[in-house]
């Protein structure tokens, strides 16, 4: 985590690990942390490790703001995701987040993100982008475990890439599965999660999980994380290639990842747009 002068920093939380693991690190620097989390999505530990913390549920915009206001944060990050299709269900705009909403011709993630954005610094808040604050979490360039990709997998490493440039787009998703040259799963809703399970499910054991940000997106929130989770469900399908954008996803506790993939029989590697993908 970079450290530059200590004071006051926000923080805007959905769900999974990384906000928590990003709150403990910023207490032991020294920062006050103030924390917003979502009901239902932020996980409740993370009240333990922040300063101040407030609740809101997803789409209560003018509460969110005004939280980080009282609490006298003027810089914030944006750690962790919604489940969009819990979102859908359960969204309860008020009267700001029913305004921003209102205002947008098109509704994807980084429309609605963007325009998050634009709201938070008309009042004075600047949004960080997280990357400059994790850089040692961020996924590097070539081959991270000892098993090498066939020259199969790196060819369908390539063509994932080039989907996920055509989906990212459409502002669809961020995860593409392969297997020998045929894409079986493109991410939407669902997530990544199940994206590779579907993707695994269709077309049996051996499957490329090719994982990456969208084309011009904005970095300073929505960079795509990648756990303990995401390895679970590929060797539940048999998934054999995790391929991720080197510089642009997080990758959690990469030692220990590295390492339960190569005794699951799974590569792991970073790769860049415009560069070699195998090390």
């Amino acid at each position: 985590m970079k450290k530059d002068a200590v004071g006051v920093l926000g923080l805007i939380a959905g769900n999974g690990p990384l906000p928590v693991v990003f709150a403990q690190e910023a207490r032991r620097l020294g920062y006050t942390l103030v924390a917003v989390g979502h009901r239902g999505e932020t996980r409740p530990e993370l009240e333990d490790h922040v300063h101040r913390m407030s609740w809101v549920r997803v789409g209560e915009l003018g509460a969110l703001i005004e939280a980080l206001k009282e609490g006298g944060v003027g810089r914030v990050l944006l750690l962790g995701g919604i489940d969009k299709r819990r979102a859908i269900q359960t969204m309860r705009l008020d009267a700001r987040g029913l305004e921003v909403v209102r205002r947008l011709k098109a509704r994807g993630d980084d429309a609605l993100l963007g325009a998050f954005a634009r709201e938070l610094e008309g009042e004075g808040i600047e949004v960080l982008d997280s990357r400059q604050w994790l850089s040692s979490w961020l996924t590097p360039e070539g081959v991270l475990t000892e098993i090498e990709p066939s020259e199969q997998q790196q060819q369908d490493v390539a063509l994932g890439i080039s989907v996920l440039d055509h989906i990212g787009s459409l502002d669809i998703g961020q995860t593409v599965v392969v297997k020998e040259g045929v894409i079986l799963a493109v991410e939407a809703i669902e997530g990544t999660d199940e994206a590779i399970l579907r993707g695994g499910r269709l077309g049996g054991s051996g499957s490329v999980v090719v994982k990456g940000s969208k084309p011009m997106q904005d970095l300073r929130f929505d960079v795509p994380v990648v756990g303990p989770a995401t390895l679970e469900r590929m060797v539940e399908v048999g998934a054999r290639v995790l391929a991720l954008e080197a510089g642009r996803t997080f990758l959690l506790d990469r030692e220990r990842m590295c390492q339960k993939a190569v005794q699951a029989g799974i590569c792991i590697l970073g790769w860049s747009r415009g560069g070699e993908t195998d090390g």
